[in-house]
């Protein structure tokens, strides 16, 4: 069973694989980079790929692993079939009830969690899973992919928080301080839903809660301890610290810019401030950990991580700044360049790996 378990990750890993480098061509090509295209609507697939194919295999996967039983393996699973079918380019009804049932098995995965090690974190990450379950019914609504991010976007962020809510209660947060947290996350919570009734309304009120769950991130993490200490651990927090102030710059531009949430430059600004910004930001800071639980295989710090982790965010930066500032060239070499950091994160990961086979 457990040799079985082995094995089936490095499938799934596979599968999240494909549907990353996927997702990274299709983002390219919605940029207007001259790439051939493997179908007619292989371009609008770039987010159901990145968020259901990539990030949902990867964190059902990890939770699957920490959970140590074999249902929960059907989360990464189905994430990763829903991508496949995706691809093939069949009526949105089949891949979006795959992730639904693949979302609805991760609010089950968090609830027998909880009720294995009762914690507060775990009924936020449960939330988590209930806002993708929502979003993905959206989506089998025939609703635009436009209506359908905030859900998404709200799934990764609330997620991410809860896992560092969890690693917070070592500085033993009061009830006020945790509070602040749950109102914060609530916010966030409740505009998705004003949106279902009035769209714009609710994505200002959701930018508000972002910047609010950002702010206390940045107030009460434990990254401003973890930055003043050497190798990894600084590595870490510099991740971090830069995914927080993006997490924040993107809930202002929701508030600010909520009118222009369907397409154009100011859009492009809001999504990718948070899912290149700050989601990446947390994938580079927790790959060293995860990804050696995962596989098995040691990955030992190297200081060429700061590599892609710069490069991420210098091209972020020229991106979201063409963004507002209107100029085509500076959103699309800025786009390109921020492949090309994930591209690299691959690379450095790939050379860490066998670095570390070397020392064993």
């Amino acid at each position: 069973m457990i040799a079985n378990q082995h094995r089936s990750r490095f499938v799934l890993i596979a599968l999240a694989g494909i549907s990353l480098l996927m997702a990274l061509w299709a983002g390219t090509l919605r940029l207007g980079w001259p790439l051939p295209a493997p179908g007619e609507s292989f371009v609008v697939n770039h987010g159901p790929l990145m968020i259901i194919g990539f990030l949902g295999v990867l964190i059902g996967l990890e939770r699957a692993v920490a959970l140590g039983r074999s249902w929960p393996y059907g989360v990464p699973a189905l994430s990763g079939a829903a991508a496949l079918l995706v691809l093939t380019e069949i009526p949105v009804l089949f891949p979006a009830m795959t992730a639904i049932v693949s979302s609805l098995l991760l609010v089950g995965v968090f609830i027998s969690l909880h009720r294995q090690y009762p914690s507060e974190h775990f009924i936020v990450m449960g939330m988590s899973a209930f806002v993708w379950m929502v979003g993905n019914i959206v989506w089998l609504m025939g609703s635009p992919l436009f209506a359908v991010a905030p859900w998404w976007i709200g799934f990764l962020v609330l997620m991410i928080a809860g896992e560092r809510l969890e690693l917070s209660r070592l500085r033993r947060p009061s009830a006020t301080v945790r509070g602040a947290f749950y109102a914060s996350a609530s916010i966030i919570m409740i505009g998705l839903g004003v949106s279902l009734a009035d769209f714009h309304s609710g994505i200002r009120l959701s930018g508000v809660g972002l910047l609010a769950v950002a702010l206390w991130l940045l107030r009460y993490d434990l990254v401003w301890h973890t930055v003043r200490q050497a190798g990894l651990p600084r590595y870490m927090a510099v991740c971090l610290i830069a995914g927080y102030v993006w997490l924040a710059t993107g809930g202002i531009f929701w508030t600010l810019f909520a009118p222009f949430f369907s397409a154009g430059p100011r859009y492009d600004a809001m999504l990718h401030s948070i899912l290149v910004g700050f989601v990446f930001s947390m994938i580079f800071a927790h790959a060293p950990i995860i990804l050696p639980s995962v596989t098995g295989f040691a990955m030992p710090f190297q200081q060429l991580f700061y590599g892609h982790l710069v490069l991420l965010h210098i091209s972020l930066l020229l991106r979201v700044g063409g963004d507002l500032a209107g100029s085509r060239a500076a959103q699309q070499w800025g786009g390109l360049i921020n492949v090309l950091a994930i591209l690299l994160f691959l690379a450095n990961n790939a050379l860490a790996v066998k670095r570390g086979e070397g020392r064993g």
